[in-house]
């Protein structure tokens, strides 16, 4: 970085990217801010630059030893430690600014060596929220949130129904239970969990087994809407509100699509043949996908949307790390919520093949020669699939 670099960014300030700090500074203090650039997107640490982007710049015989203290810090204030770069501009005056390049960090969640996760903001670093926390943790896959215990529930909260019926579909898919006790299946599917010798409901057991699932997960359900054009401001001319347990739920919005999609029949032989516009397989897969990979850290449903041209399904949360939209159509699988779908699995809604998007992709070119199209917006991922 050069010296016209960093006054553009004294002009332009602190964000999210960069952080101004005067020299001496506190090692408890820079390792919060190392930590914060760490766990969120990267950044710049400036110091000898004031809050308001002033050049005040370090003695030329401290630069030694604050990069000592830098390292030290980085190594041993942050955990885990965190691999920092170094380096100095200096202005006309003879003003030494030691910028401290902070990456995106590849072992996140970081803290410091006090316990504390901090993330930065677009006005300077906070500590982490809950939510905040697990999506990280989600991000490294050292923690699948729908294997979190409910603390709130209890065995009793099982419908019994419920579970008879998700353990006949099982059967019926050729999988072998017999002489399996139901406690088993409950801990082996991670749909129970012990803790402190009280069992208590997972997240993926309250999705699928649970008498209400909305009095722990209230944000649990899908929001679907028939807008008569192509404009989310126009009115729309049905709209439900589907809740219950997964399955429930996936069957409902299924029949909403069945109502509200073409189904034109075409005289073959001695009879009529039903053509539908969009093949099941296509709005089982996106539907499916939307519940099995969405972030239940985010307090909102899933939103169905048909369009005249379209339908979008919107879900929670952006794609996990290591995937990009592109690879999608190639048949990139990476699970979010592993036993949410693995029980989609055991009742035969997915295949465990990755071959989900390629198969929408097959089928929609071959029904109407248009293709799904994928996108973040905001806080979603958006499956959009021409109609």
């Amino acid at each position: 970085m050069d010296l016209c670099e960093v006054l553009q960014r004294c002009k332009k300030g602190e964000n999210l990217r960069t952080e101004f700090k005067r020299w001496p500074i506190h090692s408890d203090d820079l390792a919060a801010e190392i930590t914060a650039f760490a766990n969120t997107d990267g950044g710049q640490i400036f110091i000898g630059i004031d809050d308001t982007g002033n050049l005040i710049g370090i003695g030329e015989e401290n630069i030694d030893n604050l990069s000592k203290f830098v390292d030290n810090v980085a190594f041993n204030n942050c955990e885990p430690p965190v691999t920092v770069i170094q380096e100095t501009v200096q202005d006309e005056k003879g003003n030494i600014i030691l910028i401290i390049n902070v990456p995106k960090g590849n072992q996140r969640p970081y803290r410091t060596n006090r316990g504390i996760y901090y993330v930065r903001t677009s006005s300077g670093r906070r500590q982490a929220s809950r939510e905040e926390l697990l999506r990280l943790f989600q991000a490294t896959e050292s923690l699948y949130y729908d294997e979190i215990p409910i603390l709130r529930s209890a065995m009793n909260d099982i419908d019994e129904k419920a579970l008879e019926s998700l353990l006949e579909l099982v059967k019926e898919q050729g999988i072998d239970i017999a002489g399996i006790s139901r406690e088993r299946l409950l801990q082996n599917w991670h749909l129970v969990d012990d803790i402190k010798n009280e069992k208590h409901l997972t997240l993926t057991g309250v999705l699928f087994l649970a008498a209400d699932p909305q009095a722990f997960i209230p944000y649990s359900y899908v929001s679907a809407l028939r807008v008569p054009g192509n404009d989310i401001s126009i009115e729309p001319s049905d709209q439900k509100h589907f809740e219950g347990r997964l399955i429930d739920i996936y069957h409902d919005t299924m029949r909403f699509f069945g109502i509200h999609l073409i189904r034109s029949h075409q005289i073959k032989g001695t009879g009529p043949e039903v053509k539908v516009e969009i093949p099941v397989e296509v709005l089982r897969e996106a539907l499916i996908n939307a519940f099995a990979h969405r972030d239940y850290t985010i307090s909102s449903p899933v939103r169905v949307i048909i369009y005249n041209d379209r339908i979008e399904i919107r879900t929670p949360g952006s794609l996990p790390n290591t995937v990009d939209i592109d690879a999608l159509k190639f048949g990139v699988h990476v699970l979010r919520n592993p036993s949410i779908y693995n029980i989609f699995l055991k009742v035969g809604l997915v295949t465990d093949a990755g071959s989900g998007i390629p198969r929408m992709v097959r089928l929609l070119k071959q029904a109407n020669n248009s293709e799904p199209d994928f996108k973040l917006e905001g806080n979603e991922f958006v499956t959009i699939i021409p109609r």
